[in-house]
């Protein structure tokens, strides 16, 4: 009653406020959006097409049928001139009377990419030298009332880069991934270290190199009188159950001092106000208030991820200006405390520890204008679908847009945010940091409010390189001066200007200035930090070895898969239908990629009999491999506290480590990381003396539960039987089972015996896996015989499987139209039905008979 009475009276308030002044309740503010009618043309030539604004010169080209498909085949490597050019973009739009009148008009140009000379009526405004960060400028005394004309000239980031490079005092040492030899560089200079812009663009190696031209963020005027709200950021000050405590930080920016009132509504209701005094300039005012019994943040799976509507108002005698964010109240933390094993590395969320479950993330295309709010949706939600509570936004991309933190607040998803650095060292002239710290401000004051940002982290892999790679010993030998010079670059940027952005604009969240490591200039070990572990993949050791030696939180290790043979249809023609063709090895970035599936691939299964059977084998190879991983971390909590594998998504069809291809199909990975980051497994290790189950639980209280084993031949023979009541500990891993796999399995054939492991917790089925003594090629695999009967329904169809004898990797698939399975790549045991979905939009004929189900048994 209190609140109410309360939130009353400061209605009432706000009314007399708005009664007594020279305005109604109109924004005091005009905006103007100037993403309409654009017109681009090479540099010079004075051949104007319409371009899409926010877009790239690449699609503008692509759009008007003047270059083809960089995607299909090797056009990627005729297109390496897009980038040598400069290239011009304009528009015209009319200000009106009152716009015009208006004290102040602000131009704010959200993301230009990246040298852009910005005229306005011909006048010269800005000369904009960073991708990362936005614009905004005073243009009142260059803009008139009527017609007015913007023009962007664009140089050539190639062009640009060479320049740098040639006039700079050394070599900054940069990684393979900038792939200046496709790129027809001359003389192969890395130019990406001195460019900022995305570096993932130069090429990866799980991606080609497009470097881009263009305006990829919207433009937009804003026109105002007294004063504009430019920003808000609001503090946690201190959480209970009862109440939280926040602060709420204007940013205001004033024409000249004045009295006004601030507020404060939270879904819609008004919880403060305060009348202020505004200085002339741009300063801050902190407005007190609180939340009773709040409902707190929680990540995906541990709790609904409540999200406030936050509303703050700046109302003066010229009318309201407003702010809006989303409030998610929670509180995280990095907990780095020294344990029996070394130094602890895992996050708080609410005060609890969890055990973060996810994957990197880069960018979803190269051409950054392609990416739907309808793909953000997509793969965030597969992510929140498969129980993922992390995504790392790695370092070699882009400081995502809006939308995907949005999503991520959504649907429960911390972020692990890198700053754009990665696998280069760095310059560190004056003009080099002072840009970096401008991004850093910009990126930081724009994402804060999210509470899905849980840290962060300066760059990627670049300490690790540095003493790890060999670059500082060789940089000593060939260029002393260089490498004291690039060392203190590394210092300046990554342990003084990046911190103090984060100290400056968001302190309640914690820095780590380089991933891997253990600390700010000690590479990683497996007792302190977090741990890039690639043992797997460029070791050639076995994929239990993930079991062995876990680091304290894993924030990267992959394995890699081409895409099932639907999506290589769409960028190949049959005759590229051999990983050692042209076409397939220039969509294998890795220098190691092929050579190492096959032989991981001759490590675990039979050698596949056709094209098409190579990638199926692939992709259960790479999700085999993954599952163990994250298998081996969950069982290692809470000596380990985080599994985040490389990578989610692709910026192009290619192979690479991805687990949902670039036409957002799920590749078997994807369908294995559901089960293996599900809220409670039962892992069987069934490569070791003993026959283990470990009970892993990510709840925060213990339940009581039963575990029920089987083991039975591949027709459908029981051969072995347990079950026995078991405690499913809270939020950590435990030996629920274990007896000696001599005793167990005498006289079974093992190769031809599946264990069936069920785990129930309060009476529900909450976990169900199969197990295999041998490797897949050893296994005596049967013929089965399936049964197929398909539905129609409101979704798309529902399709029944069953079968006489152990079906090994069920796989689904139809090439005739998009959708996606509720379940694939799926053992079903003898006897055994399933029900999977197939959701899809499109009018299929014959569904029935066109639909492909294939298992391992019939690659041989």
């Amino acid at each position: 009653m209190k609140t109410l009475i309360h939130a009353i009276f400061i209605a009432f308030t706000l009314l007399l406020v708005t009664a007594c002044s020279n305005s109604n309740s109109s924004t005091s503010s005009t905006v103007i959006h100037l993403n309409d009618n654009w017109k681009f043309s090479e540099a010079s030539q004075n051949e104007w097409l319409s371009a899409k604004v926010p877009g790239c010169i690449h699609t503008d080209l692509l759009n008007h049928d003047l270059i083809d498909d960089p995607f299909y085949r090797l056009n990627e490597h005729d297109l390496q001139w897009i980038d040598k050019n400069d290239w011009e973009y304009k528009t015209s739009f009319i200000i009106d009377k009152s716009t015009f009148s208006k004290n102040r008009i602000n131009i704010t140009f959200g993301g230009l990419d990246t040298y852009a000379d910005v005229y306005l009526n011909d006048e010269l405004i800005l000369k904009a030298d960073n991708m990362f960060r936005g614009w905004t400028l005073n243009c009142k005394e260059h803009i008139k009332e009527g017609e007015n004309t913007l023009r962007i000239y664009f140089h050539s980031p190639i062009k640009v880069g060479l320049e740098l490079y040639d006039n700079y005092p050394y070599v900054v040492q940069s990684s393979a991934n900038d792939l200046a030899k496709i790129g027809k560089v001359p003389g192969e200079k890395w130019v990406s270290p001195h460019v900022r812009k995305a570096p993932y663009m130069f090429g990866w190696d799980w991606g080609p190199r497009l470097v881009t031209s263009g305006i990829w963020e919207p433009i937009s005027i804003k026109a105002w009188n007294t004063a504009r709200l430019d920003n808000i950021h609001t503090i946690q000050n201190h959480i209970t159950e009862q109440s939280a405590q926040l602060t709420s930080v204007f940013e205001v920016e004033a024409n000249e001092a004045n009295d006004a009132t601030l507020s404060i509504s939270i879904d819609g209701n008004i919880l403060t106000s305060k009348k202020v005094n505004l200085k002339k300039g741009t300063h801050t005012y902190n407005v007190d208030f609180e939340i009773e019994n709040p409902e707190l943040w929680w990540s995906n799976g541990l709790g609904e991820a409540h999200l406030y509507q936050l509303k703050g108002e700046l109302q003066t005698t010229a009318g309201i200006e407003t702010f809006s964010h989303t409030l998610g109240i929670r509180s995280i933390e990095l907990v780095r405390e020294n344990d029996e094993v070394g130094r602890s590395f895992y996050f708080k969320l609410n005060g609890k520890p969890v055990f973060m479950k996810g994957a990197n993330y880069i960018p979803n295309d190269v051409f950054l204008d392609r990416v739907s709010p309808e793909k953000y949706e997509h793969i965030i939600k597969s992510a929140a679908d498969c129980h993922f509570n992390m995504l790392r936004v790695w370092g070699g991309g882009i400081y995502e847009k809006e939308i995907f933190y949005d999503l991520c607040d959504k649907y429960g998803i911390l972020v692990w945010q890198d700053f754009m650095f990665a696998c280069n060292m760095y310059p560190g002239h004056p003009e080099f940091l002072e840009s970096v710290k401008h991004e850093a401000e910009y990126n930081v004051r724009r994402l804060r409010n999210h509470p899905s940002i849980a840290l962060w982290c300066g760059n990627n892999e670049i300490l690790g390189a540095w003493f790890g790679w060999g670059w500082k010993e060789n940089n000593e030998k060939e260029q002393p001066h260089g490498a004291k010079a690039m060392w203190q670059a590394y210092k300046d940027i990554f342990l003084d200007v990046l911190p103090k952005a984060v100290e400056a604009h968001d302190p309640a969240k914690q820095y780590w200035a380089s991933s891997p490591q253990a600390g700010d200039t000690i590479k990683t070990n497996k007792i302190d930090g977090d741990d890039h572990d690639w043992r797997i993949w460029f070791r050639d050791v076995p994929f239990i070895t993930y079991h062995d030696g876990a680091a304290r939180f894993v924030s990267e290790y992959g394995f890699q898969s081409f895409p099932e043979l639907k999506t290589i249809k769409k960028y190949t023609i049959p005759e590229d239908y051999d990983i050692n063709s042209e076409v397939m090895k220039s969509h294998q970035r890795s220098f190691i990629g092929n050579g190492a599936i096959k032989r991981y691939m001759d490590n675990y299964y039979r050698n596949p009999k056709d094209f098409e059977s190579f990638l199926y084998v692939g992709l259960l190879l790479q999700a085999e491999g993954i599952r163990t991983g994250i298998e081996g971390h969950r069982i290692n909590m809470p000596t380990t506290m985080g599994s985040l594998y490389w990578q989610l998504n692709d910026v192009w069809p290619a192979a690479s480590w991805s687990s949902i291809d670039y036409f957002g199909n799920w590749k078997a990975l994807q369908y294995f990381t559901r089960k293996a980051f599900s809220p409670i497994i039962a892992v069987p290790d069934t490569k070791t003396d003993d026959l283990l189950i470990y009970c892993v639980s990510d709840n925060f209280d213990d339940k009581q539960g039963r575990l029920e084993l089987e083991i039975v031949d591949f027709e459908g023979n029981k051969l072995w039987s347990y079950q026995d009541e078991v405690k499913v500990k809270a939020n950590t891993s435990s030996i629920i089972f274990k007896k000696p796999l001599k005793e167990l399995l005498k006289g079974i054939n093992t190769t031809n015996a599946v264990l069936s492991t069920k785990l129930f917790a309060e009476g529900e089925l909450v976990y169900s896996t199969t197990s295999y003594f041998k490797e897949p090629m050893e296994l005596n695999l049967p013929s089965p015989k399936l049964k197929v009967l398909t539905k129609k329904t409101d979704v798309g169809y529902e399709i029944s499987i069953s079968t006489d004898m152990l079906a090994k990797n069920v796989y689904l698939s139809f090439d005739e139209a998009e959708g996606w399975y509720s379940n694939n790549y799926f053992d079903l045991l003898p006897g055994e039905t399933k029900t999977i979905i197939f959701e899809t939009e499109e009018n299929i004929e014959d569904y029935t008979s066109k639909l492909v189900v294939r298992t391992l048994n019939d690659t041989y």
